[in-house]
């Protein structure tokens, strides 16, 4: 993953956590503070099922709840307040699978994380965490260690701040048509050309099988890169591959690593995994079960998110793509930053707008983002594969296909 999640140090004092029934008072600790986050749009990491998405950790029912992915690994839940709102607490009620380790985060573009509060304790139930002080206009759970063998979920998520109440989250009048993808990104045969595509720009080859072995550090900032899409040390998405690995093969050659790993998660570190972890991840790389492992973690946290988004928003395989390959660089918080950003000059065809409009907008927006950082300023993998395949009129994705990367040309003809 290329997003990277800040430290842990706190911006406020820490905060006491309390087991409190969830009847509260709309009111929190200030005679103004309002209830800001329920019925305000939600996204998720991952879900578990229809009926299990982000919304309705906001909805305000105890017999609903979001939930993740079972598994090992990062997950998180975001709330968009609507505007930039002071957050003055926040209570949490979680289901039976709860996050012994968590933080509760606010941003301003949801990319860049302040933590509002983190613990590596928690035992579940519901936690009133108060005295809290930050503005953002996002608000983010980010689990981090589970404290059950499940995954995570909550029945509840309730931010409280100054008022007044936010205007309800506008919704997609009913009947609003959708562009229907002829062939979906994760039609196999999409799901190898969009796999193909990424290895282009990831390890300059078509040959996406051959990069499970790849590791090294590509001085980001984000520790060790390594595997199919770049997993990162430094971005819990390398941990998680690790853990899940363990979890399928435990007293594997990478087992080992695991404390160091999440030593270093947040941060450009080695220490721990100098000079052996390299060494380890290529043999590791030989085992069918890693290579699968991979895979999988790919598809949890990158592919599926990234497409079930771009399905939503009403795109065919060339959207639904494009959003897979900011998220394989920039991470889901990134992805969504980067559509946020696009949403202030375009419409999607969800909403109404042209696809083509809406695209091009996109890579822009994708564009501006990649220039942030120097390791990733070269924007071929945009200018010269997506923008060509926007501009031929190819939403669906269909070969043949032409592109150059860092001034290497590729072909798919079928």
């Amino acid at each position: 993953m290329r997003s990277r999640v800040g430290g842990v140090a706190l911006g406020v004092a820490v905060c006491t956590v309390l087991s409190v029934p969830l009847a509260v008072s709309v009111t929190a600790d200030a005679a103004s503070d309002v209830l800001l986050s329920r019925g305000r749009p939600a996204l998720a990491s991952s879900t578990s099922g229809a009926q299990y998405d982000a919304s309705r950790a906001v909805d305000g029912d105890l017999g609903s709840r979001w939930a993740g992915v079972s598994g090992p690994g990062t997950q998180w839940l975001r709330i968009d307040l609507g505007a930039a709102r002071r957050v003055h607490r926040v209570t949490l009620v979680w289901e039976k699978a709860y996050a012994a380790s968590y933080r509760v985060q606010v941003s301003g573009d949801g990319a860049s994380w302040t933590d509002l509060y983190a613990t590596r304790s928690g035992n579940g139930g519901t936690d009133d965490l108060k005295r809290l002080d930050r503005a953002g206009r996002y608000l983010r759970v980010l689990a981090t260690q589970r404290g059950t063998s499940y995954g995570y979920s909550l029945h509840e998520v309730r931010a409280y701040g100054p008022g007044p109440v936010p205007p309800p989250a506008p919704r997609v009048a009913p009947g609003t048509a959708v562009p229907a993808a002829a062939v979906a990104l994760d039609d196999p045969r999409r799901k190898e050309l969009a796999m193909q595509l990424v290895s282009t720009a990831e390890n300059s080859t078509l040959n996406w099988r051959s990069q499970y072995g790849y590791i090294e550090d590509i001085g980001d900032g984000r520790g060790y890169t390594a595997g199919l899409v770049g997993f990162c040390s430094g971005t819990s998405d390398m941990l998680a591959v690790v853990a899940e690995y363990t979890r399928r093969k435990p007293g594997n050659g990478l087992a080992r690593y695991l404390p160091a790993l999440r030593a270093v998660d947040g941060s450009d570190s080695h220490a721990g995994l100098d000079p052996g972890f390299p060494a380890a991840w290529r043999a590791a790389a030989r085992d069918p079960v890693f290579q699968k492992t991979q895979e999988d973690e790919r598809d949890r946290m990158y592919f599926g998110p990234a497409v079930t988004l771009a399905r939503t928003d009403g795109l065919r395989a060339l959207g639904q793509f494009a959003y897979y390959d900011a998220a394989v660089m920039h991470g889901m918080s990134g992805l969504h930053a980067i559509r946020a950003e696009t949403v202030k000059s375009a419409k999607t065809p969800r909403q109404g707008g042209d696809e083509t409009v809406w695209l091009a907008a996109f890579l822009t927006a994708r564009v501006q983002a990649m220039q942030v950082e120097e390791a990733h300023s070269d924007t071929t993998r945009v200018d010269t594969a997506q923008r060509a395949f926007l501009r031929a009129g190819n939403l669906d994705l269909s070969p043949p296909l032409n592109w150059r990367v860092y001034g290497d040309r590729f072909t798919v003809s079928a």
